[in-house]
């Protein structure tokens, strides 16, 4: 060894408490609010998850304060006005989001504008329940930020909840949970630690997507699912975003695009645009994968388990790329390559045509 090999990290590690079991989401929530000192929690969810949502709401008793089901995808501004109106009217000290990542992401925005304290119930893979990141849209902008007040105070994990998430959301969700591990792999702050939480995280998913796909009542598969999304949600969790998430929050707030098959998407043609630049990381995601083409088995992957092919298919334009590029160069933000308007429009036309990406 040389004086080049001394380590030199710093690693945040925040008090987050994780519950993973089947039918947790009908006693722990209780119990963590009781642990947390909370009497009143506003339930948060979405309008098509409401029904599900209602045996979780119920199991609280009188700790239920109401049950807000307006999140929506990519957090529009005035629907976190709203949620925030109706926490205050609830007289709530706290909220408990379940469901995917438009809700917890509600519950961050709220958490975010009144410091209320966050129990999350995820029902999707994509991980946002581990990170302090918050995301916000308005007039076809998305906002993000890091705040340690938006990452929740405890998640409970449910596998049952998922048995009803259909097989190309849990995959695509999936998939925006190995975004997550990778981007955590190459990001300038990444300590061991998060190397090796992303690093696990990438081959639980990895090996547990196929499972889910192949028999979606698997209460093993699910569970080894939301386990995957714990490790690379953590992994995201201390590490800054880079490309790929820059790129995926213009797409989606800007274009409407659904987040998850997004990810899904683009995340092949970033690792293979950013490889050169983290070749330690590049080699850390074909280890988890097993194989010697990382870009490649992430793109094949979501193919061969019913998966969109191409941006174009989610409703994406090819006149709209151009002025998406310049969206993303247009502020600074970390990666490990340096940002060009051609790079992210050569990304942008592989995955909105669906071909296999390239270096």
């Amino acid at each position: 060894m040389t004086d080049d090999d001394t380590l030199s990290f710093t690693h945040d590690s925040p008090p987050v408490r994780t519950v993973l079991r089947p039918g947790a989401a009908l006693t722990a929530p209780a119990e963590e609010a009781g642990r947390l000192g909370l009497r009143r929690l506003l339930v948060l969810c979405g309008a098509r998850g409401a029904e599900a949502v209602r045996p979780v709401a119920e199991a609280l008793g009188p700790l239920c304060a109401g049950v807000h089901a307006e999140a929506r995808m990519h957090v529009p501004t005035e629907v976190a006005d709203r949620a925030v109106e109706a926490a205050r009217a609830a007289g709530a000290d706290a909220c408990l989001a379940v469901g995917g990542g438009s809700s917890i992401g509600l519950g961050k925005a709220v958490a975010l504008r009144t410091g209320l304290p966050l129990i999350a119930v995820p029902t999707t893979y994509s991980g946002s329940e581990m990170t302090p990141i918050w995301g916000l849209t308005e007039h076809g902008v998305k906002r993000t930020g890091r705040d340690p007040s938006v990452r929740p105070r405890s998640v409970v994990y449910d596998p049952r909840l998922t048995l009803s998430l259909p097989v190309p959301l849990s995959v695509t969700s999936g998939v925006n949970a190995l975004a997550h591990a990778v981007e955590a792999l190459y990001a300038r702050d990444a300590s061991p630690l998060t190397g090796l939480t992303a690093e696990e995280g990438l081959r639980v998913m990895a090996e547990a997507l196929p499972a889910v796909a192949a028999d979606p009542e698997s209460l093993a598969a699910r569970s080894r699912a939301l386990y995957g999304a714990w490790l690379c949600g953590t992994a995201l969790g201390a590490a800054t975003m880079g490309l790929h998430h820059k790129l995926c929050h213009v797409l989606g707030g800007s274009f409407g695009l659904p987040h998850a098959e997004t990810h899904t998407l683009v995340l092949p043609h970033v690792l293979a645009h950013n490889a050169p630049a983290a070749p330690e990381a590049a080699a850390a995601v074909a280890r988890a994968l097993r194989t010697d083409d990382a870009p490649r088995a992430l793109w094949e992957l979501p193919r061969g388990l019913g998966a969109p092919h191409s941006l174009a298919e989610l409703g994406l334009k090819e006149t709209d790329l151009a002025w998406a590029a310049a969206q993303v160069t247009g502020e600074a933000f970390e990666n490990p390559r340096t940002v060009t308007v051609d790079g992210v429009l050569g990304i942008l036309r592989a995955a909105y045509e669906g071909v296999a990406p390239t270096a």
